[in-house]
Parts: structure tokens; C-alpha cells; sequence
């Protein structure tokens, strides 16, 4: 079995469903409420092990009922723990989201814990990047943790992503060396400069981000798919026709699904497409963790639509 490291955050998720998002000073009747689990790092650490990986999941939490949330999702889905560390110094990370009927959401997340985990978090895991095969990391906690990820994922020789988001100011060079770089279209715009509308503008701003010493780029498009520029030239490759409910950890499922297809070695096309499916059937779903799917769900809309068979 693959192994992927992810160093991340671990949320308490509330979300609400509205009939629109409000405006400044508007109170908007909402339709329903879901509170569940959530955070970049564990919404794409659940990607990774139902994608049929082993993961290490690196996070801090605080001494609080959302941290048992987040314990009870762990034990259920049979996902370790041994890095998960508990923090006296914040409350566990959370997300306050709003989705309207077209599956659009609006997120603001609170770091919390998430914020708190530093390079010695990461460093106690250095023996899991020896034996991993991917290393896989957001922008939700400390910096000190992304860099010393990056470093150890450097020393052992493994591919390292990151998955630019919450996009916010960075440390110079952060992006140096990193393999594969994987921005939807407002965090690539944010970073490049370059407002993404189409193919011609998606690599224009790949171009920017290649500049910066980034290996591969690949924006995220939404319904559009995802466009690739990298060591293995340039593609636009089309997403799957599914309708989305709520597209809540879209980004964290194919993040989490494409680092599986990496460490399974698939061809740049093929593991584009084998995450574009995990994300399609993801949005398809409320939620953002217990949205991922499992490897069987994925290999049957991957031959169905691309007609590929693994």
C-alpha cells in the first residue's frame, strides 16, 4: 500500500445551506445546517485513505468537544492519529460556510490549533517521510510546519505539493523546488497576478507560477476541469459531467486523490483525471470529509467517463 504524508489542519465544519448568500448587514433565512468535519489537511487526508493510501495525518487540535468531533471521524474511518497533538494554547480550528442551491459556497475559516503547529510537530514524523511516497501540505497552519515538510520531503527524495489555500502572503521561496503546485483559479490569481478565464490566460498565469520555481502547476477550474503546465507539457484536461449539491472540499478531494495517483506512479493525464473523479463525486454530496468517496466508487466513474481502467 502507498503511504502519503499530509501536514495540515483538522476543523469543526458548520455549514449552512441558503436559498443566497447575504450581503452586509442582511439577515437571510437559511434552509438547513450540517455540523461536521472538516480543514483542508483532513478533509484530503479522508481523500487519501478512502482513494486506497495510507495516510499520516500531522495536525494540532485544542482541548475541546470539536477536537472529539474530529477523534470520532478518525476511529471510524480506521486513519491514525499518532501525530494528531493536542494544544492548550487555542481552540481546534473551525469553518463557518454558506452554500447556495447551485453548490457555490462562501468559507471563512478560523485557524485556531491549526495555527499552532510548528516545525517540531512535523519534525517527531521525520521517520514517515522516510518510508513515504508523497508529501502533501495546504496553507492552514503555521508556516514553520509547510517549511519543514518541505525540507524533510526534500531530504528523502519526495514528491512535495501544496495546495496554495487559503491564499494569504507567504515566506519568499516557499515555492521553490515544489513539485507540483495546485491553486484554483482565485489563489492562482492572487499569487500570479493573472486573472484566469480561460486556457490562454490558465497558462499564462502557469507561466508566472513556473517562474517562481514551481516543477508542475495545476489550476483547478471548477466545471471547466483543470489545467496542467509542467514537465510534461500542457493540457487542459475536461472534469465530469456530475451535478453538484455543494462543492465544499472539492479542492481538498482532488488534492488528496491526485497525491495517490502521484504515488502510484499513473501518467500526468491519467492521474488528472482519476482526481477530476474524486472531486466530481464528492460535490455531489453535503459535507466535506464524509463527502470523499471510496476507491471503487472512483475506479467505476473513471472507466465510465474517461474509459479508463486502472
Amino acid at each position: 500500500m502507498k503511504k502519503v504524508v499530509v501536514v495540515g489542519s483538522l476543523n469543526f465544519d458548520i455549514a449552512v445551506y441558503t436559498p443566497r448568500f447575504s450581503t452586509p448587514g442582511e439577515s437571510v433565512l437559511g434552509n438547513s445546517v450540517v455540523l461536521g468535519v472538516g480543514g483542508k489537511g483532513s478533509n484530503q487526508a479522508t481523500a487519501v485513505h478512502r482513494s486506497g493510501a495510507e495516510v499520516i495525518m500531522i495536525g494540532q487540535v485544542g482541548r475541546d468537544f470539536m477536537a472529539e468531533l474530529l477523534h470520532k471521524h478518525y476511529v471510524n474511518e480506521g486513519m491514525s492519529e499518532k501525530y494528531i497533538t493536542t494544544t492548550d494554547e487555542a481552540e481546534t480550528g473551525s469553518g463557518v460556510i454558506e452554500i447556495e442551491p447551485s453548490g457555490q459556497n462562501s468559507i471563512i475559516v478560523v485557524k485556531g490549533a491549526n495555527g499552532t503547529l510548528c516545525d517540531e510537530n512535523v519534525r517527531a514524523a521525520e521517520e514517515e517521510f522516510a518510508s513515504a511516497d508523497v508529501v502533501l501540505t495546504q496553507l492552514e497552519t503555521g508556516f514553520s510546519s509547510i517549511e519543514e515538510a518541505k525540507r524533510l520531503a526534500k531530504k528523502y527524495g519526495k514528491p512535495f505539493i501544496i495546495n496554495p489555500a487559503p491564499h494569504q502572503p507567504i515566506p519568499n521561496g516557499l515555492f521553490e523546488g515544489v513539485d507540483y503546485l495546485t491553486p484554483n483559479e482565485t489563489e492562482c490569481e492572487y499569487f500570479s497576478g493573472v486573472t484566469v478565464t480561460d486556457e490562454e490566460s490558465a497558462s499564462r498565469a502557469a507561466d508566472k507560477l513556473l517562474s517562481m520555481g514551481v516543477k508542475n502547476v495545476i489550476i483547478t477550474l471548477g466545471k471547466a476541469g483543470v489545467y496542467y503546465a509542467g514537465e510534461n507539457g500542457r493540457m487542459l484536461v475536461p472534469t465530469t459531467d456530475l451535478k453538484s449539491v455543494d462543492s465544499t472540499g472539492a479542492g481538498d478531494a482532488f488534492n488528496g486523490a491526485f497525491a495517490v495517483a502521484v504515488a502510484e506512479k499513473m501518467d500526468t493525464e491519467t492521474a488528472l483525471k482519476f482526481a477530476n473523479c474524486v472531486a466530481s463525486i464528492s460535490v455531489t454530496r453535503k459535507g466535506a470529509s464524509n463527502t470523499m468517496p471510496y476507491r471503487h466508487e472512483t475506479d467505476k466513474l473513471l472507466s465510465d467517463f474517461y474509459g479508463i481502467t486502472l
